[in-house]
């Protein structure tokens, strides 16, 4: 598949997968922060066709940036088929990036925190580090009740069924080895939130190491939760179908 993005891509170390949709207040912003960290960055925008103009956001920023690129999807197509997107977006740079991050756009996750995850993975040789809510000194904040339940109910069941030795495995905030991405890249198959669970567990079969560090989470979102009924539902089944191939 050809990828139409906008921008030219970089020879740097790190790559950013920011999938955005109604990020328009926060995307310009973030773009800042994470360029002001001084890191050898590139970063990519996948926008699934915001209706806020969050596209048009970061046209203005590529004016500023030469090492911002946007990927705008006609449809909302979920957040499983962005990341995976942005992974073979930069697999097949004539130059991939060393590591690749995945992060939330609405400062749900502290771009100050991206070169704690590097530090963590220059000192290993790990497939994954993640962004932990729920190792030693992680938190969680502005998360209602029912939303830790959900949370902490999924982390159980991937733990339980999977065999999965992780405190947090289905957060999003992470730091990826392009060397992992190239062997995996063919099996990862997520439209949803699954894609937290399957990747970890691709590095498990392929006894790739993963490594946690603790992180602040913040809630940003607004309203109903963006992981509905369905999405739970995408993730149940994946680990069902996980474990009955096993």
């Amino acid at each position: 598949m050809a990828y139409q993005i906008t921008g030219t891509p970089q020879n740097t170390e790190i790559g950013v997968i920011l999938p955005t949709y109604g990020e328009a207040e926060n995307i310009a912003n973030l773009i800042e922060d994470i360029e002001n960290l001084g890191l050898n960055t590139q970063i990519l925008v996948i926008d699934d066709s915001s209706p806020d103009g969050t596209a048009t956001v970061v046209q203005e920023k590529q004016k500023k940036y030469p090492n911002l690129l946007l990927y705008s999807r006609p449809k909302k197509t979920g957040l499983g088929t962005a990341i995976t997107d942005g992974f073979k977006i930069y697999l097949s740079a004539q130059n991939p990036p060393k590591y690749v991050f995945t992060m939330d756009a609405d400062y749900s996750h502290n771009p100050q925190d991206i070169p704690k995850l590097l530090a963590v993975m220059h000192e290993s040789d790990c497939a994954i580090v993640i962004g932990s809510r729920y190792s030693k000194g992680g938190k969680i904040q502005g998360w209602p009740l029912t939303r830790k339940i959900i949370s902490k109910t999924a982390n159980t069941i991937a733990r339980a069924l999977l065999g999965l030795k992780l405190q947090d495995c289905t957060a999003g905030f992470r730091c990826y080895s392009t060397t992992f991405l190239r062997e995996a890249i063919s099996s990862l198959h997520s439209t949803t939130y699954e894609i937290q669970i399957e990747t970890v567990r691709q590095a498990s079969l392929r006894n790739f190491v993963v490594k946690e560090t603790p992180v602040l989470f913040v809630n940003r979102k607004q309203g109903k939760s963006k992981l509905a009924w369905g999405e739970i539902k995408s993730f149940l089944t994946y680990t069902i179908r996980a474990v009955w191939r096993s």
